[in-house]
């Protein structure tokens, strides 16, 4: 009897510890739980499943349809950390705003944001994308040529990001960035960021934006930019993507450099 009386009265606080995080757990259930289970019963990646039911649902060569329908699938079939229409309308703003003509987007994954910003650029405007991970590199690849974007437009780099930085000068040609997108690992922040105030590539002006600082978070590259003195900074709050409740941000900051 004393087992059942002690699961009793802790039965309380295993309530309150749902309510209070269910949105975690929700999280949890669809982006492990049911992912893994996927994975076994079909032998596919979870990418390559986003990959088939784009192919399948979208227009080819219309990039706002194959983003819809990525927004569909991660909402309503799987979860996938794409930045999502919400945050996405940030990165809209700053691309009407800036017309930037060379953007380096750390973290390709599915294509996603790189078919969000390539449909936006100004002529003669090129993403230049890094992905560490060959599988996911070759589901961006076919997402981004669906929807229309050539290596013109386009060109994806596979190894890391802390390879590629310091080859963008003599590798790629590259003299500035305009625009730097960051949505790859989170404990890579800090350091990609400090590698590329040291390449030169910056220009007073350069905009960064960074997602999920919030959550998952990236604390050292927040610590960085508030003490570093170059630049001038904000968040935009907002919510996880394709999830409710859990609250994210992303980071906006404008290179100056020393003053």
């Amino acid at each position: 009897m004393v087992f059942p009386a002690i699961a009793l009265a802790f039965l309380p606080l295993l309530l309150t510890l749902l309510i209070r995080y269910r949105f975690y757990f929700a999280l949890f259930y669809r982006a492990v739980l049911v992912r893994l289970w996927k994975d076994c019963i079909t032998g596919l990646s979870r990418e390559e499943r986003a990959y088939q039911y784009i192919l399948t649902h979208a227009t080819p060569g219309d990039p706002d349809s194959i983003l819809e329908m990525f927004d569909e699938w991660c909402s309503k079939v799987e979860y996938i950390s794409n930045i999502g229409p919400k945050k996405g309308k940030i990165l809209d703003r700053l691309l009407m705003e800036q017309s930037p003509l060379t953007i380096l987007e750390l973290g390709t994954h599915c294509g996603y944001s790189t078919v969000l910003m390539a449909r936006a650029l100004p002529m003669g405007a090129k993403i230049y994308s890094v992905e560490m991970d060959q599988r996911n590199a070759a589901i961006a690849e076919k997402v981004i040529r669906l929807a229309g974007f050539d290596d013109g437009t386009v060109e994806l780099i596979v190894n890391p990001s802390d390879e590629v930085i310091p080859r963008l000068r003599s590798d790629f040609g590259l003299e500035s960035l305009d625009l730097v997108f960051m949505d790859h690992w989170k404990k890579c922040y800090c350091t990609d960021l400090q590698m590329l105030e040291g390449s030169g590539l910056f220009r007073k002006g350069s905009i960064i934006l960074a997602d999920n600082v919030l959550f998952p978070g990236a604390p050292k590259f927040l610590r960085h930019i508030r003490k570093s003195g170059l630049y001038e900074w904000k968040i935009h709050r907002a919510t996880l993507e394709y999830s409710k409740g859990i609250r994210d941000g992303m980071a906006e900051l404008v290179y100056h450099g020393i003053k």
